[in-house]
């Protein structure tokens, strides 16, 4: 009776620290922060394993963060603007799961200049970043709707990414393959300079990928980044071009005056 009363308080002691340890590595597990991105099809193409060749920046950041101190979640899907990640419900569903410390990178403005309202993709933002609205039945989906502008729109993402508690990191989109005398044709008289103006006003961190991916496909030269870089389209990216688009954000991370994000990162 003896001996079975001390094997059983040995067996509560030992069940009592394996809990004590299960806890621990759960609560460690926790800890450990998330980079989240959002965007479109430049960000992750297709299903995101390569889909008719094309890639997209998210599916390579992991090459230049490390996983093992910080996770990465790409919610980007082809087709998207900064209104419909939000109207589909996407954008809810990434925000129930973003805790404090963890880091929202976005990207749109690709889709943004579509229709406001049509019955094909109905995905439009009015330009700019004002507070004005335009008031629909969207052809497309059936329901009424209160359509923003881009900037409206971007600056719901940084609010309700600040009100969880999570950093908020907005990216200008990346360049399309398009040239004028010898030059990559920039968007910074729209959605680069707008989603900058968005940032500046929120006071919160800023990517030029615009520039930045620009500058680089510059120094390479106008046939390599055509033929290494592009297949079908001047806006989506083979496997090479996401790889130089990924360190470039990366590059955009470290570059970044006070942000914590780029002690995650490989140096390099």
């Amino acid at each position: 009776m003896v001996n079975n009363t001390i094997i059983m308080t040995k067996f509560i002691i030992l069940s009592s620290a394996l809990l004590i340890l299960l806890s621990a590595s759960v609560d460690k597990a926790r800890q450990k922060p998330t980079i989240f991105i959002i965007g479109d099809s430049t960000v992750k193409n297709g299903s995101g394993k390569g889909d008719g060749g094309l890639w997209g920046w998210g599916d390579y950041l992991y090459q230049r963060v490390d996983t093992n101190k910080i996770s990465i979640l790409n919610f980007a899907i082809g087709g998207r603007s900064s209104r419909t990640f939000i109207t589909e419900g996407r954008w809810d569903n990434v925000l129930s799961m973003i805790k404090p410390g963890d880091y929202v990178i976005m990207q749109f403005g690709h889709n943004d200049g579509g229709p406001v309202n049509d019955n094909s993709r109905a995905r439009g933002t009015i330009q700019g970043i004002g507070e004005e609205t335009q008031e629909i039945d969207n052809m497309l989906t059936g329901k009424h709707e209160i359509v923003h502008s881009y900037g409206w729109y971007m600056r719901k993402y940084v609010t309700d990414t600040k009100a969880k508690g999570a950093i908020p990191i907005v990216c200008s989109p990346i360049p399309r393959n398009m040239w004028e005398n010898g030059k990559v044709i920039r968007a910074e008289k729209d959605y680069a300079k707008w989603a900058e103006e968005t940032a500046r006003s929120e006071k919160v961190f800023f990517i030029n990928l615009n520039e930045i991916i620009a500058s680089k496909y510059e120094a390479l030269g106008e046939d390599t980044v055509k033929t290494k870089f592009f297949l079908t389209d001047h806006t989506h990216t083979t496997e090479a071009g996401a790889i130089l688009n990924a360190g470039a954000v990366a590059e955009g991370i470290r570059s970044l005056k006070g942000c914590r994000l780029s002690k995650y990162l490989y140096k390099r």
